[in-house]
């Protein structure tokens, strides 16, 4: 079994949802937030989530992963220098993304898509599975952006279609298109891990000849009737004139990994060639649905 890699930073609570989600984008198998200082919580209000006024945030990576580079990718999407108090500690063997699977169970999204571990098959009749074990990246459904991104699958009519995942972390919505019904899927990622996890899982869920697997630079010309971005939002305003290029003219797309405040501004970087709709929130995440309107 490999070593693992644990990263801990201390924050304010309003930087802590990012840091989560910024470090699942990375990779990480796992993250927790806890009290970095002694700071009581009373009980949250309902749809109310409440942080510690200083965050500890605590992610799991393989021990593979190169620590300067994890550093530098915070400080750049953060655009400070907020790991100068990043503490990285090498643990010993031990399993913990069986450990974690153990909790893992089927999820249902939208009106007939299942996330399961493998052999955890649901007993619905309706039900169009995908088999997902957490390996070496992001994406099992169990964060509220792919939640987000998965329902909205599922409501759209893939028959036939091509559809676009930008930043696919482990395949899992360009696999969830697949399944059901989309004709082709393209899977774009930065992260070589990412794409040789998003390969794995195509294949474990008998898709993999209808996936096309591509780093940024090697993206193809071909466009999309169908685009979905789940990844943060700098990323999503400095891509959206590239974004806008890889779709067909009336082409429906959903971005995620987008918080509250955040939406507004992303919303504007897409305004020149799409009409958006009313985004669907979960938690503090919001999801923006938008169609392309110009060729």
């Amino acid at each position: 079994m490999p070593s693992w890699l644990q990263l801990s930073i201390e924050t304010d609570a309003s930087k802590a949802p990012l840091l989560e989600i910024l470090f699942e984008a990375l990779g990480a198998l796992s993250v927790t937030l806890g009290d970095a200082g002694d700071q009581p919580l009373l009980e949250p209000k309902p749809g109310e989530e409440k942080l510690w006024q200083n965050t500890r945030v605590t992610a799991l990576f393989e021990g593979t992963h190169d620590t300067d580079q994890l550093r530098a990718e915070i400080n750049r999407t953060l655009k400070e220098e907020i790991t100068r108090n990043l503490q990285v500690e090498r643990l010993e063997d031990r399993a913990w993304e069986r450990a974690w699977l153990d909790q893992f169970r089927p999820m249902k999204f939208g009106r007939r898509l299942w996330v399961c571990p493998d052999g955890q098959l649901p007993d619905d009749p309706e039900a169009v599975v995908v088999e997902l074990d957490p390996g070496l990246a992001f994406g099992t459904g169990t964060h509220p952006t792919t939640a987000l991104c998965l329902a909205w699958l599922d409501g759209q009519n893939l028959k036939g279609k091509t559809i676009i995942d930008y930043g696919c972390g482990s395949g899992i919505l360009a696999i969830a298109a697949l399944r059901l019904g989309a004709a082709a899927a393209i899977a774009i990622d930065y992260d070589p891990q990412a794409l040789q996890a998003t390969k794995d899982n195509a294949q474990k869920n008998s898709v993999a000849d209808r996936l096309s697997i591509h780093l940024p630079e090697d993206t193809p010309e071909a466009q999309a009737d169908l685009l979905i971005a789940n990844i943060l939002a700098g990323p999503l305003i400095e891509l959206a004139p590239q974004l806008g290029t890889l779709m067909k003219p009336n082409t429906p797309f959903a971005l995620s990994g987008i918080l509250q405040e955040q939406a507004a501004m992303v919303s504007q970087a897409y305004a020149s060639f799409a009409t958006m709709d009313s985004p669907q929130q979960k938690e503090e995440w919001m999801l923006l649905r938008g169609r392309k309107t110009i060729a």
